[in-house]
């Protein structure tokens, strides 16, 4: 049997020996107490975290469920419970199909428009030029300024009689379109508004990207003779697809979420032109106050569109992406 022996003057409580019924003597520590555990550290560090992901997060989106099988009238706090009703409407409804058609459109077409444009900014950056640290904080700039002021000032850029675009198109005899008062238009307008103030995101993020490049490979593929162009498409593309691959997420998810440069410019306008998905939740819960469960379902739409478009981005990825080792 183990037998504990008192510490020695001076040996610290922290060990004890123990004999053995060998005649052994080894260094017993005692248990810890429950609050050094790993286990403990670990609620400890994750519970604020937690806590508020369930206050803010967790515990709204449920709500949201619950109150899109709901008619509620937030005037006189009335409810009543109508299952699939305004899922039935708002699907059965032209104007929401008319939602969903620009959400797309808004979402592809901003989505091509960074991502290319980004790139192409990005690849002149990297070059040796003069000024080229003073360009790069440029084209970053706007991505930091709010989608208010920026939907402001553009809204003066786009006026088709003083704006400053009308005058550009007025020195080459064309005359410029009624911007964000056309149907035709106004998408379009908002689309060049978005991709200018998220073009400096993706230009760094890429930017970044090339500079993490090996010089090896490129020097490796100009001795098998690669011109220029094989070695972007077989070299630098390659190398990039993490890159690219994060900026895709990021910029479907965002544009998907896009709000304040439509309030601001068009409010959704006109005749629903630019009322994208999660315009037309804050335009049924906050324009109507009868139609909060429609906007319940709306938003419920939206993250299931979100959710599904961003797991297939990750199964698709998983061929198309490279990562290094």
């Amino acid at each position: 049997m183990a037998e504990a022996v008192a510490p020695a003057a001076g040996q610290s409580q922290a060990s004890a020996l123990v004999s053995t019924d060998y005649g052994a003597l080894t260094w017993e520590r005692p248990k810890a107490p429950f609050w050094q555990k790993d286990w403990f550290l670990f609620i400890l560090f994750m519970f604020p975290n937690l806590f508020l992901l369930t206050l803010f997060t967790f515990k709204p989106a449920v709500q949201n469920l619950f109150i899109s099988f709901q008619r509620v009238n937030l005037l006189n706090s009335k409810s009543r419970w109508i299952g699939l009703d305004n899922y039935k409407y708002i699907f059965n409804h032209p104007t929401f199909q008319q939602v969903l058609w620009n959400t797309l459109y808004f979402t592809a077409a901003t989505l091509v428009g960074v991502l290319v444009l980004g790139l192409l900014v990005a690849l002149l950056l990297n070059q040796k030029l003069r000024f080229r640290d003073g360009a790069r904080a440029v084209v970053f700039a706007p991505y930091l300024l709010s989608g208010a002021a920026i939907g402001i000032v553009w809204a003066y850029i786009f006026d088709p009689r003083f704006g400053l675009l009308a005058q550009i198109l007025g020195w080459v005899g064309i005359s410029s379109p009624n911007w964000l008062n056309d149907p035709n238009w106004a998408m379009p307008a908002i689309i060049i508004v978005y991709v200018w103030k998220n073009l400096g995101f993706a230009a760094t993020i890429f930017l970044a990207g090339l500079q993490a490049i090996p010089q090896d490979l490129y020097e490796a593929a100009k001795l098998d003779g690669a011109n220029a162009w094989w070695r972007f498409r077989s070299v630098t593309l390659p190398m990039l697809s993490p890159i690219s691959f994060f900026l895709l997420v990021t910029t479907v998810l965002g544009t998907f979420q896009a709000f304040d440069i439509q309030r601001v410019m068009t409010q959704g306008g006109p005749a629903y032109a630019t009322t994208t998905l999660v315009y037309y939740v804050y335009d049924q819960g906050f324009g109507n106050a009868a139609n909060y469960g429609r906007s319940a379902a709306a938003a419920m739409t939206l993250f299931a569109a979100m959710l599904t478009i961003t797991i297939i981005q990750f199964r698709a990825s998983r061929n198309q992406v490279h990562y290094d080792g």
